[in-house]
């Protein structure tokens, strides 16, 4: 493990003798490559399905089919599915001897569940028509269980010709009477519920699970996490609302015999969330996570075991000041394994049940999507910064890795890489500051370059050793930059204190780490102190809208979706502070002091303005606010404004746009490459 990221730097620079203009890490670069998918290990640990990802060059539409490896490598990788459409969310039989995944074909309205064999020939054939789609698989016994979202008193064939009308129809209004009413980039359907089914592993017809209960699904994000199947099929978990009020939720796990219709709150007790709901293999115990601060999305997950014999439940780990994370069950059912949130870094863990302390496993690089098999085999994804995610089997007890794959190999053998390190430095307070350093390809520490500083979202969050395909800081780097990623006061994996620091004052301690580092970074004698900018999105558009209204050393801001304007925040889907200290009628100091946009009389740093239209997470008007005020103080500025994108930018075309205008940008006001 620990010779991985030098063994990656020596192969960067080796390729600066290798070609005479070798390719860097452009953005056209992050487009060809594979964006491989969670990896699912069969029963018997020997093979492993992945979905793959590409894009078209012509920006046509996504193409995801599934790959067969094998544990062994006697399969290094062999598609399963053919082009076309796109194929997901693989899950095997109990048996191994067939795959169920997600197909939704080019001419289809919804995707459906299908079914191939894997030993042996045998084309997958389709097993539901279900005319509001199926995601969210799992298999369980003889049968295989989805999520849909319906109309809960509608027929199939009523649903079906609703969506038919729906298709035809001019009108386009949506009417409320609660929230939610939109989520990220989608508008939720006050009609429509998700609901959890199934149907028998050869066909027949779909059983309601959870409609006969009265309880449903989250209106928003539902995923296969958010609910288990116990080993023998007679048992269903999953997560609900149990609170009353019209606008927050209180997520809970409701236990359920199949077919009995009735259901038990286990978690009622909590005001806040519990989730993550998981059968152990033997199962006798049921596994959930649990949050304590209703209102603070980014506090401690505690892992909590529920015995099904007694009906009691038990914390695990009380004192570790960690989040317990990306968990699944050891085959043996004495412990979990969850890829944690660890210091800048995700890493593997195994989580003993018998009191024990958490046993980490692994140490560079990031590890998630974990997957087991009943032997014990254990398969995760694992990327750095300087490569994208790869499939790897993790030896637990040792430490290590075995990759099982080459996507993308052929791609990054000709792309020369910059080097990467994590340091640390005092920031507010003068708590230490974990920060990522990337340095460009053929970096000279004689000669001096200009920085860019990048500013993470979240707040609450880390940027992690991982690949970021949006905001890849090695193709920053590739322009002639140093980039820098700190982990700000607020971020997670450095403990609960540490996370909870800048609740509710959002802006002064990530404002002083921020300083810190550009300080920390312009006392280098490679660093260029008169050629800096910085640059964030979401809540790193909002840190670097505070730096507007700072004093700050940079010549020019980036600032992409960014919460400008508090109160104007309260028409989105997530509304800050508002569950957890109160709405501004009541705490009005709060916003005031944090709220960018009443200190936009000292903004006077040239400022480039990104904003999407979809976005409903930040809506597009804090942009168009933004831009005004910098337009009427007469400052430098740009508005670039994508009517066909979310919170993100992620078409191929228009991603390609965002990093040249970012790179026109950042040179315009910091001339890239050494002096």
């Amino acid at each position: 493990m620990r010779k991985f990221i030098p063994i990656l730097f020596l192969f960067a620079s080796t390729l600066v003798f290798a070609a005479d203009e070798p390719t860097r890490l452009s953005a056209e670069v992050l487009w060809q490559l594979q964006r491989v998918g969670s990896p699912v290990v069969s029963p018997d640990g020997s093979q492993v399905v992945v979905p793959v990802t590409t894009y078209p060059e012509d920006g046509g539409d996504a193409i995801s089919r599934l790959w067969l490896l094998t544990v062994d490598g006697d399969v290094l990788q062999q598609p399963l599915t053919a082009e076309g459409g796109s194929a997901s969310a693989p899950v095997f039989s109990p048996d191994g001897s067939r795959l169920a995944f997600i197909r939704k074909r080019d001419k289809e309205d919804a995707p459906q569940v299908h079914v191939m064999p894997m030993r042996g020939p045998g084309e997958a054939s389709k097993l539901t028509d279900v005319p509001t789609g199926v995601s969210a698989l799992r298999w369980a016994g003889k049968h295989i269980y989805f999520v849909s979202n319906v109309w809960p008193e509608m027929t199939s064939d009523e649903m079906a010709e609703k969506l038919e009308a729906d298709k035809e129809s001019k009108l386009s209004a949506k009417v409320w009477n609660a929230m939610p009413y939109s989520h990220w980039d989608s508008w939720v359907s006050e009609d429509r519920q998700n609901h959890l089914y199934r149907i028998p592993d050869t066909g027949g017809e779909v059983e309601a699970l959870t409609l006969p209960s009265g309880h449903q699904l989250s209106r928003v994000d539902v995923d296969a996490s958010d609910y288990d199947v116990s080993p023998d099929g007679t048992k269903l978990a999953f997560v609900a609302d149990g609170g009353d009020g019209p606008v927050y939720t209180n997520e809970d796990i409701f236990l359920l015999e199949i077919g009995s219709g009735k259901t038990v709150n286990v978690t009622e007790d909590n005001p806040a969330p519990d989730d993550l709901p998981k059968f152990s293999p033997d199962g006798r115990q049921l596994a959930f996570s649990r949050q304590h601060i209703a209102g603070f999305y980014a506090d401690q997950v505690k892992l909590m075991i529920h015995e099904l014999q007694s009906g009691k439940s038990r914390m695990v780990h009380r004192d570790w000041d960690r989040s317990a994370e990306g968990l699944v069950w050891a085959s043996d059912s004495k412990g979990m394994y969850g890829a944690i949130d660890d210091e800048g870094t995700r890493r593997v863990y195994y989580l003993p049940l018998n009191g024990d302390a958490p046993v980490r496993i692994t140490d560079k690089t990031d590890f998630g999507q974990l997957s087991i098999a009943k032997n014990g085999t254990v398969v995760a994804q694992n990327q750095s910064a300087v490569y994208p995610g790869r499939i790897v089997q993790i030896d637990v007890d040792r430490g290590t890795m075995r990759r099982l794959e080459e996507f993308n190999d052929d791609i990054l053998d000709d792309v020369l890489l910059g080097t990467y390190e994590s340091v640390s430095y005092a920031g507010a307070d003068g708590d230490p500051i974990q920060m990522w350093v990337h340095y460009p390809p053929g970096f000279d520490p004689d000669k001096e370059y200009p920085l860019f500083l990048l500013i993470h979202g979240g707040p609450h969050g880390a940027m992690t050793d991982g690949f970021h395909y949006r905001w890849n800081a090695q193709t920053f780097a590739s322009w002639g930059f140093v980039t820098a990623w700190p982990n700000f006061h607020g971020s997670t994996g450095f403990g609960q204190a540490f996370a909870d620091s800048i609740n509710p004052d959002w802006a002064s301690k990530p404002y002083a780490d921020v300083i810190a580092a550009a300080e920390w970074l312009m006392d280098k004698p490679w660093i260029d102190a008169k050629r800096t900018v910085a640059g964030g999105g979401s809540y790193g558009g909002y840190l670097s809208t505070i730096l507007l209204g700072r004093e700050n050393p940079f010549n020019a801001l980036m600032i992409h979706a960014a919460v400008y304007d508090m109160y104007a925040q309260t028409s989105a889907d997530f509304a800050v502070h508002e569950q957890r200290f109160g709405p501004y009628w009541e705490r009005p100091e709060i916003y005031q002091e944090i709220s960018p946009h009443l200190y936009a009389d000292r903004f006077n740093t040239p400022s480039l303005i990104i904003h999407g239209q979809n976005d409903l997470r930040v809506p597009v008007g804090q942009a168009f606010e933004l831009f005004r005020a910098l337009q009427l103080r007469d400052i430098d500025s740009r508005l670039v404004y994508y009517p066909d994108e979310n919170h993100w930018i992620l078409t191929r075309a228009n991603s390609l746009h965002w990093y040249d205008e970012v790179r026109q940008w950042v040179e315009r006001y910091a001339a890239p490459g050494s002096k």
